[in-house]
C-alpha cells in the first residue's frame, strides 16, 4: 500500500482501533471463540479488545493462522489484518543448533543461511513475526537463558546479530518467504545479578555502551523491524518504562524507527518493581517511553482511553505506536495479502525437506567444539568394539528449551546414526541410567514427563552399562543436562551435569578408563570431574534435528572438529562471572606464583576458567607464527595489517579459527586485557601452509572514554593473533592523531 494510502485508513481509525493496534493477545482467545476466561478476564480485557488487537502471539500452523485472519478481519471495522508472532529461536520444524552452539561455529554466514530456512519454515506455516535473535550479552553460565545468545564476546555477538537479522529478513520484507526480526531484549538482561532470571541488573554507563549494547545497534544497523524490552531494571528503572533508555538511547542515538514491544506481561510487572503505581501509571509510563506494544499485560487496552480523556497521556503518543504497527504490516505487505506466504502445500514442500535438513546437520557439525582428546582416542578407529552408553544414547530430546515447535519425532539419535553409519564397528548400546535423578521434576513450556523408573530397574540399567563395558575397546558416554534445566527460568546455582549420570560416569571409569564424552547441555558446566575421567570430550550443546549423524560423523572422522567456545567454562561456580575480556586490577596474579597473597587470586583454585574463550581443539596440528605488521606507526584514517603463517603439521585436513586480539595498553578509563576484533576460519590440507591477514583500522580501537565520547585514543597497542583468548604472542603498535 501506498504511504499515502496508508495515511488516509490510519486517519480514518477510531482511538480505540489505534489503541487496539498496540495490544497483543494470544492466539487461544481466537481459537477458543473469543471466551474469555482464567488469566485473559484477570487482564480486563473483554472480546472488543480481542477484535481490535493488533498482534496475536503463540498461533502456529497454515491453516489455522488463515482461519484466525480471517475471521479476525471480517470483524475488525477496518479489516486490518494482524501479525502472527511467535519465538522461532533455532528453527522452525527443522530444528538447527541451539544459538549458543552457533556462536561456537564462528561462522556468522552459516547462521545467516539458517535462520533464512527458518524463515521459509514459519512464513508458510503462517508467521510473520520471530522474536529473534537475542543480542544479550552472557557472561554468568547459572544464568539459563544463556543457551539463546551466541556468547561472551561483543565482537561475536554483534557479527550474529547481524547474520540473522538479515537472514530472516532477506532483502525484501513483503517476499512470502521472510519474516520480520526481533531483536532483544533491551538492554542489559543478559547481566542479571547472581545469574537469577528477571533479576536486578546493575551496570555501569561505560561498560553497557561498550559491552552490552553493540549487539542490539548491530541488529538495529542491520534493519531489524522490531526491539524487544527487557524485563530487567536498568539504572534503578524497569527497562520496559526507561524513557532515557528507550527515547534517547534506543530511537536517538541508534536510530531505531521501528516497533519496540515489551517482553511477555513487562509493562505490568512495572508495579511489583514499585516504580509504576498501577495498571493505568505503568501504561502511562511506558507509552511515554515509547512502547508500541503491550505483549499481554492487557493494560493499554484496559487505561489508554481513560488516561486521554484524563488528560494524563497525549493522542501523539497513542498515534506514533499505531503509526509503526501499522507501518511493519505495510512493509510485510499484509495489507495486499493479509495471507503473506501461507501455504499448506508450500509448508508441506519446506518442511524438513532435505536441503534444510543437510544445512542443520551442517550447522551442528560446524558447532561441535573438542575440549579434551587424550591420546588421540578420537577419531575412533576401525575395528573397535564400541558401547555407547548414557541418556542421550537413543534420545530425541536434543533441540532445546525454546524448540516448541520441532518435532522430537523427527531428531536422529546417536543410536540411529550409529547403526547405519558404523558398519565397520562393532557397536552395542545401553541407556545406563535415567537422563534426571529419581526425585527431580522439571516444568518447561509444553507438557512433558520424563519415563519414571523404578530403584531396581535404575540398578539393572548401571549393571548393564558395567558388563558391556567390560567387553568394548572404548566406552562413548552420552551425558549431560536436561533440554527443560536450560532456557528461561532455569536458573541454576550448581551447574554440573545430573548426579545419577556422573554415578554412571564414576562406575564405568572403574571398569573401562577409554571413555568418550558427548556433552549435551544449554550453557558452560563445571566438569572438572569430568575432565578427570574422560580421555575425549566433545561438547556439541543442542543439537537439533539431524545432531545424531552430526555426533557420529565426527566421532568416526568423517568430520573433524572446529568449533571454539563462545563463552568460558568455570573452573568451578565459584568463579562465575568469568570471562575473558576482564580488566587488569592493580595487583595481578601471576601463575606459578601462588606465594604471593596480596594480588587478586583465589586460595583454593586458579583465576582461569577451566577452558577459556576461543579454545578448541581438532583432529590435527596447527602452526601458527608469531605475528608480524606492515607498519609499526597507524594515523586516524590509515590502516595496519597484522599476518600471520599458519601451517597444518599434522597428518589429515582440518579447519582452524585464527582470531585477532587487541589491548589498548594504556588509555583514560581502564580497558580489557584483551578483545576480539576478527576472526578467519581457514581450512588446510596436511602440511599446508597459508598466510592469515586481519586489517586493523581506527574504527576498531574506540570505547566510552573519560569524557564520555567514543572514541580511540592516542597510544600504545597490543596485537594477538591465535586460536584462542589465551594466545600471549603478541606484537604493537602505535595510534597517533597525525
Amino acid at each position: 500500500m501506498e504511504n499515502s494510502k496508508l495515511q488516509e485508513l490510519f486517519n480514518e481509525l477510531s482511538i480505540e482501533e489505534k489503541i487496539g493496534q498496540l495490544f497483543q493477545a494470544t492466539g487461544a482467545v481466537y481459537e477458543e471463540e473469543a471466551v474469555i476466561s482464567g488469566p485473559v478476564k484477570e487482564l480486563g480485557i473483554n472480546e472488543r479488545d480481542i477484535y481490535l488487537a493488533g498482534s496475536v502471539l503463540g498461533t502456529m500452523g497454515a491453516k489455522k493462522t488463515k482461519q484466525i485472519q480471517k475471521k479476525y478481519m471480517e470483524k475488525h471495522p477496518h479489516h486490518i489484518p494482524l501479525l502472527f508472532m511467535l519465538d522461532i529461536i533455532n528453527g522452525y520444524k527443522t530444528v538447527y543448533q541451539i544459538p549458543l552452539g552457533q556462536g561456537a561455529a564462528f561462522e556468522p554466514e552459516l547462521a545467516r543461511k539458517c535462520a533464512s530456512m527458518a524463515a521459509r519454515e514459519a512464513a508458510a506455516d503462517g508467521l510473520h513475526v520471530t522474536f529473534s535473535p537475542m543480542a544479550d550479552l552472557v557472561r554468568d553460565a547459572r544464568w539459563g537463558r544463556v543457551m539463546e545468545a551466541t556468547g561472551e564476546d561483543v565482537y561475536l555477538n554483534s557479527v550474529y546479530a547481524r547474520a540473522m537479522v538479515e537472514g530472516y529478513q532477506g532483502e525484501d520484507l513483503s517476499d512470502k518467504e521472510t519474516l520480520a526480526a526481533c531483536v532483544k531484549h533491551f538492554a542489559g538482561y543478559g547481566a542479571a545479578e547472581a545469574g537469577r532470571d528477571y533479576n536486578t541488573v546493575e551496570l555501569s554507563e561505560r561498560t553497557l555502551r561498550d559491552f552490552y549494547l553493540p549487539a542490539y545497534e548491530s541488529g538495529i544497523q542491520a534493519g531489524a523491524e522490531l526491539v524487544m524490552t527487557s524485563f530487567n531494571t536498568i539504572d534503578g528503572i524497569p527497562a520496559t518504562i526507561n524513557k532515557k533508555l528507550m527515547r534517547d538511547v534506543l530511537r536517538k542515538e541508534m536510530g531505531f524507527d521501528g516497533v519496540l514491544i515489551s517482553d511477555f506481561g513487562a509493562i505490568g510487572e512495572t508495579i511489583i518493581h514499585g516504580v509504576s503505581e498501577d495498571r493505568a501509571d505503568a501504561a502511562r509510563r511506558a507509552l511515554e517511553a515509547g512502547v508500541d506494544i503491550d505483549m499481554m499485560s492487557g493494560v493499554y487496552p484496559q487505561t489508554l482511553c481513560q488516561l486521554l480523556d484524563e488528560k494524563k497521556i497525549e493522542l501523539e503518543r497513542i498515534e506514533e505506536c499505531a503509526w509503526r504497527v501499522l507501518k511493519l504490516k505495510n512493509k510485510l505487505g499484509l495489507f495486499e495479502n493479509p495471507y503473506k506466504g501461507v501455504d499448506e502445500g508450500v509448508a508441506e514442500e519446506q518442511i524438513l525437506c532435505q536441503e534444510h535438513k543437510e544445512l542443520a546437520e551442517t550447522m551442528a557439525t560446524k558447532s561441535f567444539v573438542l575440549l579434551e582428546n587424550k591420546n588421540n582416542i578420537l577419531p575412533l578407529s576401525k575395528g573397535k568394539k564400541v558401547l555407547f552408553a548414557g541418556p542421550y544414547v537413543n534420545r530425541q530430546e536434543m533441540l532445546g528449551a525454546w524448540s516448541f515447535t520441532g518435532d522430537i519425532s523427527d531428531t536422529i539419535t546417536i543410536q540411529q546414526a550409529a547403526e547405519k553409519k558404523m558398519k565397520n564397528y562393532e557397536v552395542c548400546f545401553c541407556q545406563g541410567c535415567p537422563i534426571l535423578p529419581k526425585e527431580m521434576k522439571l516444568d518447561g513450556f509444553v507438557n512433558y514427563k520424563e519415563e519414571e523408573f523404578t530403584e531396581k530397574e535404575i540398578e539393572k540399567m548401571l549393571t548393564e552399562a558395567e558388563s558391556k563395558a567390560e567387553q568394548a575397546d572404548v566406552v562413548v558416554l552420552a551425558l549431560g543436562e536436561h533440554f527443560l534445566q536450560s532456557g528461561e527460568a532455569t536458573s541454576r546455582a550448581m551447574i554440573e551435569i545430573p548426579e545419577n549420570q556422573m554415578k554412571l560416569l564414576e562406575r564405568i571409569e572403574k571398569i573401562n578408563p577409554n571413555i568418550v564424552v558427548v556433552l549435551f547441555n544449554g550453557r558452560p558446566l563445571d566438569i572438572r570431574k569430568i575432565k578427570q575421567r574422560a580421555k575425549a570430550i566433545l561438547e556439541v550443546w543442542m543439537p537439533g534435528t539431524m545432531g545424531g549423524n552430526a555426533i557420529v560423523d565426527m566421532l568416526v572422522g568423517n568430520n573433524a572438529p572446529s568449533g571454539k567456545l563462545p563463552m568460558s567454562f568455570p573452573y568451578c561456580v565459584g568463579q562465575i562471572p568469568v570471562h575473558y575480556d576482564e580488566l587488569n586490577t592493580g595487583r595481578v596474579h601471576v601463575p606459578g606464583r601462588d606465594k604471593d597473597r596480596y594480588v587478586s587470586k583465589y586460595l583454593d583454585i586458579e583465576n582461569k576458567p577451566l577452558y577459556a574463550f576461543g579454545y578448541g581443539l581438532t583432529y590435527t596440528d596447527f602452526h601458527i607464527s608469531e605475528p608480524v605488521l606492515n607498519k609499526n606507526t597507524m594515523r586516524k584514517g590509515e590502516k595496519i595489517v597484522a599476518s600471520v603463517k599458519v601451517k597444518n603439521c599434522g597428518e589429515r585436513s582440518g579447519a582452524e579459527t585464527i582470531q585477532l586480539y587487541i589491548h589498548d595498553v594504556a588509555a583514560s578509563v581502564a580497558r580489557p586485557k584483551k578483545q576480539l576484533k576478527g576472526f578467519q576460519k581457514i581450512e588446510l590440507q596436511p602440511q599446508e601452509e597459508q598466510e592469515v591477514s586481519f586489517a586493523i583500522s581506527e574504527e576498531m580501537l574506540r570505547f566510552t572514554r573519560e569524557d564520555g565520547v567514543f572514541a580511540s585514543e592516542e597510544g600504545e597497542f597490543e596485537v594477538f593473533i591465535g586460536n584462542s583468548s589465551e594466545e600471549e604472542r603478541k606484537t604493537k603498535f602505535v595510534l597517533k592523531d597525525a
